[in-house]
């Protein structure tokens, strides 16, 4: 059985799962179970949102989650808006504090094969993410690189 925390739709929320082939405990960290194991519910540690349509939609992984102006933001969206944009091959997005020690989303990408890193396309990339998210979830800052940190396997080490 899963459920929702009481989260209005829209608003991100945690996944708590129930089920008898759940564990009881994690062997010796008390700590640990405490903070997972809620009244017979798990918290899995994942984010989740209920659409218009009644759907769940993952969000990631709870404590990658950016709380950006009071609101969670999940990286993997704004990651995902800027590699719909043609210009883009790759793209990650971390928390960074500004001047007054809020947090924004900072976000780096790999371009695709021709396409040359000019403040005009990184504006660009701005407005594209203006257009397509809430409008505080876009990058405040916007860097091109050459890669991104992967594993030994090619994986993204946040996966």
């Amino acid at each position: 059985m899963t459920k929702a925390s009481p989260s209005p739709p829209g608003e991100i929320g945690h996944l708590l799962i129930r089920s008898l082939s759940l564990t009881s405990r994690y062997w010796n960290l008390p700590e640990r179970t405490a903070a997972v194991l809620q009244d017979g519910w798990i918290r899995t540690g994942d984010s989740y949102y209920q659409d218009d349509d009644g759907y769940f939609i993952c969000c990631g992984r709870s404590d990658d989650m950016l709380k950006v102006g009071g609101i969670w933001v999940s990286p993997v969206e704004i990651e995902s808006r800027l590699i719909a944009h043609d210009a883009v091959l790759e793209a990650a997005v971390v928390g960074r504090a500004d001047d007054d020690e809020l947090i924004k989303a900072e976000a780096f990408v790999i371009l695709d094969t021709g396409h040359t890193p000019t403040e005009e396309l990184a504006d660009e990339l701005k407005a594209f993410c203006k257009t397509g998210l809430a409008r505080f979830k876009y990058p405040h800052w916007l860097h091109f690189v050459d890669e991104l940190p992967k594993t030994r396997d090619g994986k993204d080490p946040a996966v």
